[in-house]
C-alpha cells in the first residue's frame, strides 16, 4: 500500500513539474486572472460549472473569491451554478440535464462576466452548452480540461488543458491553478496594506 501511495504522489509531482515548465498553460492562467480582474473592476461576476468532482472544485473556487482566499477583504460575486438543487433537479426533469447550466447563464450572465467550465474530458454536454450560451451573450469563457481539451477546445476564449489523461491528477492541477488565479485576483484587487 505504501508503494501505491508513493507512486501517486510521484505521478502528481511529475505532472506539476510539467506544468511548471509549460509556458503556454502558465500564460493562459495569467491571462485568465487578468480577465477576471478586469471583470470585477467593471462590476461583473464569475460563474463556474462542472459535474461531479469538477462541480465540487467549481464550488470550492467560487467560495475562495466570494468569501476570502488568504486574508480578509470585501467579497467578490462568484457562484457555482449547481448549488441550487431544486433548480438543478427541476430543469433536468422538465428540460434536460444538458440545459441546467445554459439556462442559468441566460438568466445571470452579462457581457463582460466570466464563465469558467471544468471538465476533465472537455466533453461534458451541459458545460459545453453553457459555454456556447456564454459566448453568444459576450461573456469571457474559460475551460479547464485535460490533455486534449475535448469539444471545449474550440469554444473557449481561454483553454487551460492539463497535459494528462489521468482524471484525479488533472483535477489536482485544476485546483492548483484555480487557487493561483484566486490569489492573483485577490492580491491585485485588494493589495495588502
Amino acid at each position: 500500500m505504501i508503494e501505491t501511495i508513493k507512486e501517486k504522489i510521484q505521478d502528481s509531482i511529475r505532472l506539476k513539474n510539467a506544468l511548471l515548465n509549460n509556458h503556454q498553460v502558465l500564460d493562459l492562467v495569467e491571462k485568465t486572472a487578468q480577465e477576471i480582474i478586469a471583470c470585477y473592476q467593471q462590476g461583473g461576476k464569475v460563474l463556474w460549472c462542472g459535474n461531479g468532482g469538477s462541480a465540487a472544485d467549481s464550488q470550492h473556487l467560487a467560495a475562495e473569491l466570494s468569501g476570502r482566499y488568504y486574508y480578509d477583504r470585501p467579497p467578490l460575486f462568484s457562484e457555482a451554478l449547481h448549488v441550487n438543487t431544486s433548480y438543478v433537479t427541476a430543469v433536468a426533469n422538465d428540460y434536460s440535464y444538458d440545459e441546467i447550466y445554459a439556462r442559468l447563464v441566460k438568466a445571470m450572465g452579462k457581457k463582460g462576466d466570466v464563465l469558467i467550465g471544468l471538465s476533465t474530458s472537455g466533453n461534458s454536454a451541459n458545460v459545453i452548452k453553457a459555454l456556447q450560451v456564454a459566448n453568444d451573450l459576450g461573456l469571457i469563457t474559460v475551460g479547464f480540461t485535460g490533455e486534449t481539451g475535448g469539444k471545449m477546445k474550440n469554444i473557449c476564449k481561454y483553454l487551460i488543458n492539463i497535459p494528462s489523461r489521468d482524471t484525479p491528477r488533472i483535477q489536482e492541477c485544476h485546483m492548483l491553478l484555480g487557487h493561483s488565479i484566486c490569489e492573483l485576483v485577490e492580491t491585485h484587487l485588494f493589495p495588502k496594506k
